[in-house]
């Protein structure tokens, strides 16, 4: 294989058109240089330089290799370039996994910020719901997550960033023999049915299970529902009432109303979870930044 440095050596030889001008250009003595080149030669079964006069000139394989060299030392400085843009945040990839109702009160001003931060940087954005986007960080498919806290820990090469505490509300149809009472008690809805709004269950349900637990009982799901918009119109349809997250109900149902609990308030930590060793990246922090900027709106 040919060694490319010895190929630069070429190239300098030939592009001074002397040895000694060559050696002094990279700083090396006349000796180590026509070491390097009588070395290229071995490596190509040929002559690369004929001397002429007190110089010397490119063999037609020398012109040949002169060619490429000057190809790779284009190459090289592009990817030096390419490089220090990376470095800098100035270009580069991010991939970005989130849940639904993440995605348009943080995820979004969030990549908009990015945008005018970093607009060389492309992301890779993709909704993991009804699943929890953690996995995606884990499992290297993805720098970022936005989160809701897990119940474990997770390994030791993940941290996890906190952006908001999201509390959950009572969510009752209109005209219910609560809607009067400004706050609830948890406990005020143990006999109600329930309307379900995440299923499959997930991070998200295990809050508000938690919680009635803490309570003292266990909801009584009578349906089920995979969105708050979804569960909502059940909701005002007299079906049961619901709990749900405050920045899930950005669009409320005319049908329904929405009370704070208390004894316990189920509230859900909202992070990001990113890889140690992707937040080197300036735009990694840059997106960091933005999310926490969009979560004290």
């Amino acid at each position: 294989m040919l060694d490319v440095r010895r190929m630069q050596v070429l190239r300098a030889v030939v592009t001074s058109g002397s040895v000694t001008a060559a050696a002094a250009n990279l700083g090396y003595t006349p000796s180590a240089v026509s070491q390097q080149v009588a070395a290229l030669e071995k490596q190509a079964g040929t002559a690369l330089l004929e001397r002429v006069g007190r110089g010397v000139q490119p063999t037609a394989a020398g012109r040949l290799l002169n060619e490429h060299a000057a190809i790779i030392s284009k190459n090289i400085a592009e990817a030096e370039t390419a490089l220090a843009d990376l470095r800098a945040g100035r270009t580069g990839r991010l991939s970005v996994r989130y849940f639904a109702t993440a995605g348009a009160t943080l995820v979004a001003p969030a990549l908009a910020g990015l945008r005018r931060t970093y607009p060389g940087v492309q992301v890779e954005l993709k909704l993991i719901d009804p699943d929890d986007p953690l996995p995606e960080v884990t499992q290297g498919r993805a720098d970022l997550a936005v989160v809701v806290q897990p119940r474990d820990r997770p390994r030791d090469d993940v941290r996890l960033v906190h952006l908001l505490d999201d509390p959950y509300r009572a969510v009752l149809p209109k005209g219910h023999r609560l809607a009067e009472k400004r706050v609830l008690d948890l406990a005020d809805l143990a006999d109600e049915p329930w309307v379900g709004n995440e299923w499959p269950a997930g991070p998200c349900l295990d809050v508000v299970l938690d919680a009635c637990g803490a309570a003292g009982f266990s909801p009584n799901f009578v349906v089920d529902s995979e969105d708050y918009a979804t569960a909502q119109g059940f909701v005002a349809a007299g079906l049961g009432i619901s709990l749900m997250p405050r920045i899930g109900l950005g669009s409320r149902h005319p049908g329904v109303v929405v009370r704070k609990v208390r004894k316990p308030e189920p509230i859900r930590g909202i992070y990001a979870a990113v890889r140690e060793t992707s937040l080197p990246q300036p735009a990694l922090r840059g997106l960091l930044d933005a999310l926490r900027d969009a979560a004290a709106q």
